[in-house]
């Protein structure tokens, strides 16, 4: 047997393939095994930002085509605060006797009972008989805890729901949180500034949308865990 007989193929070490090369790079089969992974990690990376941006859209969707109802009543009626325009709906609703009480939640602590009413286009004086104000809710979670226990101090069991309609699923969601066996009834209320109808045209509407889904996506996500817990 020669000495060329005896040398031992390069690509085999005791008869297996070695994995890197004579310069030290990975051979074929790895680099395949890598770049597929890549690849894999590319494509559900994907689907996840397409799979968002579709809820995204559903989620404008149905805020820029929600329906004020014409003609539900409840026992009570809560309005968060962030607009006149909120406020003056919540009001009118008053008024117009779909609900016997008000609670208007997230009133700024120096803000007077006269200075809600003068905001408001209702003639209705803000008495304390219909009208209670909650100076304690701080944000949309506070508005729901506060809202829950002015409706069990009262013993409510339906609740009309008024807030900006870009708002009204986070509120919604906070409230069914605290309230899970009280009857809550949506009543979005448009700003005549805010173009909805055509959110997708307008990049301060599409940014107002998509901040509000975050926080409604997490809102949802902290109410299921501790609903866990």
């Amino acid at each position: 047997m020669t000495h060329a007989d005896t040398v031992i193929d390069p690509a085999l070490e005791d008869g297996v393939p070695a994995s890197p090369d004579r310069l030290g790079h990975p051979r074929a089969p790895v680099r395949k095994k890598r770049f597929g992974l890549r690849m894999l990690l590319v494509a559900v990376v994907t689907a996840l930002i397409a799979g968002g941006l579709g809820q995204f859209a559903l989620f404008a969707h149905k805020v820029a085509n929600a329906e004020a109802p014409t003609t539900a009543n409840a026992d009570a009626i809560v309005v968060l605060t962030g607009g006149h325009a909120r406020v003056s709906e919540a009001v009118r609703l008053l008024e117009e006797g779909r609900a016997s009480r008000l609670l208007i939640s997230g009133v700024h602590p120096g803000t007077t009972r006269e200075q809600l009413a003068a905001v408001t286009a209702s003639d209705l004086p803000l008495e304390k008989a219909s009208v209670d104000l909650d100076r304690v809710a701080l944000n949309t979670a506070g508005n729901a805890t506060e809202t829950a226990a002015w409706v069990r101090k009262n013993g409510f069991g339906s609740l009309l729901v008024v807030t900006s309609a870009y708002h009204l699923p986070r509120a919604q969601a906070e409230l069914s949180g605290a309230l899970p066996n009280v009857n809550l009834i949506a009543y979005p209320v448009f700003s005549k500034d805010l173009k909805l109808g055509t959110w997708y045209q307008e990049p301060d509407t599409m940014r107002l949308l998509m901040r509000e889904y975050v926080k409604y996506i997490l809102a949802r996500l902290r109410i299921a865990v501790q609903g866990v817990g």
